[in-house]
């Protein structure tokens, strides 16, 4: 710095010989040191140092600041250049002296940024300049450059560069674009160019090409939106639909915040987030919401979550409020509310098993009544599932209506009384009609017995008594009278009102046997024969043995029905089928079916006969159908129909 005010002085006399008085006045020795002063302030704040390098010497003059940068203390006299060489970062060291001799070489500006490490090992970035001062000869004899520190602004670039960068990753993974626009022009990001699928170099649509973008039933409402920022400088955040040149349809959420400094509106920036995906994923939670609130509203079942033990209310659907008799667009419901509801005979019984649930943190599943506002009464049915996870309390569940159910039950109990008590009055029925066939079945043993007790009496009589004889004689009579207990026995239990529900292993060969039995007297008196085919393997079934025996009663009675003026034969058929079924089939060569359909012949009420009740088949499909089977009728090849009916084979009711 010395040097330089010393040739500097030298020229100003030159200058001052010349100029006399006026530049002598300009140039005090009181301005020299001010301009001095000046020049070392504005290096030190701008922290560029300045420096004069010998070629010849390889010394260099160098200013404060200059030794400042390089974390050297300001000295006066020149420095050697070993100096600045080693300060010079290792790595940077080659490229800075190989771009220095390029420089000396072509006569061209020195330029380059480096590192220099500080003798206190602080590492910094500098911006070094040079220019060549040649001699008359133009052989270059000295540098002269400056020395900038650009740490602070390199790492402010490199910080913005970092964060342009972060803003435009986040932008592409959001797929989020920013925007502005003010009276100086428009500007869109990248990501915004892509969420349109516009081309960066054709710069930012105007608005009306931005509007002819917008789909067609959503471009009115975006027009008027963009006429009201106008006016009125307002923002906006809304959700449209574009339609991007290659014709894939998007939707963009576009949010606008007007610029206003100190009172003056300058413009808007903003953003736009290409929010497709979301949108349709909320238009399908939105459906399956809308699905779910139809289905509880057709099965009348409510979902909730609650913490029964601080009652509070997590969730609770629209149709659960229904269910209690509230209004859903009230507001939520306080978790008392739907507690006192519930009728006060049952609600010591829901406590103590909620209490119970909670203490074990299991599930539960109840009945109750509630009253609703209007008076009316129901029956819900509440399932909850505690939620391991959660706090103490904490359930998540479902409520059904059951009123009709209930009131099904109970009508189903009453339906099911009704047909017991006509199954009983069918079987008198049909006894009246047998009074005939069941005195000669009655009277045949009790008439055996009645002779075999006179020849009993005869052989006791004899002198001496013929022991042999009268003992034979009393063994008839035990056997005849066996026999007619058997029968009446029998007929008890199918006569017997309300005979036991109760199911039991059943060989459906015996009750064929037994009814066949029964009824044998009746066929016989009406010239018709009886003929069972059973496979011999026939399974067993799980049944309820008087039900069955009224099941082949009343198809056997029937056919003999239609047999008894011309006479003719009756046949059982039982075997087992591929559906684990037993098929029973009873066929008659009578009259055959009646000319309507034979589904009405099952009807209640439904009969063709002159005295019938039109019970009997009624009657004789529910029972059927009450143990799982079905049964129908088939017209004959020849004359005659026959009754078909199945009945499941249970695993444990084989033999």
């Amino acid at each position: 710095m010395r040097g330089v005010a010393v040739g500097i002085g030298k020229r100003l006399d030159e200058v001052r010989q010349r100029l006399a008085t006026l530049l002598s006045r300009l140039f005090t020795s009181h301005d020299l040191q001010e301009s001095k002063a000046w020049l070392e302030e504005a290096q030190r704040v701008a922290h560029v140092g300045y420096w004069v390098w010998d070629l010849e010497t390889n010394r260099l003059i160098v200013s404060d600041e200059y030794c400042r940068i390089l974390g050297l203390t300001p000295k006066k006299g020149p420095i050697d250049l070993a100096i600045v060489r080693e300060i010079i970062h290792p790595e940077d060291r080659e490229y800075v002296f190989r771009t220095a001799e390029e420089a000396i070489r072509s006569g061209e500006r020195a330029d380059c940024d480096h590192r220099i490490v500080r003798p206190n090992g602080e590492l910094r970035l500098v911006h070094s300049l040079g220019d060549l001062r040649k001699d008359s000869s133009g052989r270059p004899y000295q540098m002269f450059g400056t020395t900038q520190d650009i740490t602070e602004r390199k790492r402010a670039e490199e910080a913005l560069q970092q964060t342009r960068f972060y803003l435009s990753e986040g932008q592409r993974l959001a797929h989020m674009g920013s925007w502005a626009f003010n009276d100086s022009g428009h500007y869109w990001s990248d990501e915004l160019y892509k969420i349109y699928g516009l081309d960066p170099n054709n710069g930012a649509p105007t608005v009306d090409q931005y509007l002819a973008l917008v789909h067609s039933q959503d471009r009115a409402s975006m027009a008027e939106t963009i006429k009201r920022m106008q006016v009125e400088h307002s923002g906006f955040d809304q959700i449209e639909r574009i339609v991007r040149p290659d014709g894939q349809l998007r939707y963009v959420r576009a949010v606008a915040v007007p610029v206003v400094e100190q009172g003056v509106f300058k413009g808007f920036v903003g953003t736009t987030m290409d929010v497709t995906e979301q949108e349709l994923l909320t238009q399908a939670l939105r459906r399956e919401q809308a699905y779910l609130a139809e289905a509880q509203s057709l099965t009348h079942a409510g979902s909730w979550a609650c913490n029964l033990v601080t009652r509070e209310i997590f969730h609770s659907s629209d149709e659960n409020a229904r269910l209690y008799g509230f209004d859903p667009s009230q507001g939520p419901i306080p978790f008392d509310r739907f507690y006192t509801t519930i009728l006060p005979e049952d609600e010591q019984d829901i406590r103590a098993k909620l209490e119970n649930a909670i203490g074990a943190g299991a599930d539960y599943d109840v009945e109750f009544r509630i009253r609703r506002a209007d008076g009316a009464i129901r029956f819900l049915r509440g399932i909850g599932h505690h939620n391991p996870s959660g706090e103490i309390g904490e359930y998540l569940g479902i409520t059904m209506d059951i009123t009709e159910r209930k009131q099904a039950e109970q009508e189903r109990e009453k339906l099911r009384q009704l047909e017991s008590d006509l199954a009983h009055i069918n079987r008198v029925n049909i006894m009246g009609e047998m009074a005939v066939a069941l005195a000669h079945e009655i009277k045949q043993p009790i008439a055996a017995s009645i002779t075999s007790a006179n020849a009993c009496l005869r052989w006791l009589a004899h002198d001496p008594p013929d022991l042999e004889r009268a003992r034979a004689a009393a063994a008839r009579i035990e056997r005849d009278g066996n026999r007619a207990a058997d029968v009446i026995d029998s007929l008890r239990s199918f006569y017997k009102k309300g005979a036991p529900p109760e199911r039991e292993i059943v060989d459906i060969k015996d009750v064929i046997r037994e009814m066949t039995t029964l009824l044998g007297a009746e066929a016989v008196r009406q010239s018709i024969t009886i003929h069972s085919d059973l496979v011999a393997d026939l399974p067993n079934i799980l049944a309820n043995r008087v039900q069955l025996q009224q099941v082949f009663m009343n198809l056997i009675l029937n056919a003999i029905e239609a047999m008894k003026d011309t006479g003719g034969q009756l046949t059982i058929w039982a075997r087992p089928d591929p559906e684990a079924q037993l098929v029973i089939s009873i066929s008659d060569t009578g009259v055959g079916l009646p000319a309507e359909s034979s589904e009405r012949m099952f009807e209640a009420f439904h009969t063709t006969k002159p005295q019938g009740t039109g019970m009997g088949l009624a009657i004789t499909r529910s029972i059927v159908e009450s143990h799982g089977g079905r049964i129908w009728a088939t017209a004959n090849q020849g004359a005659g129909a026959t009754f078909h009916f199945s009945l499941p084979v249970e695993a444990e009711a084989h033999a």
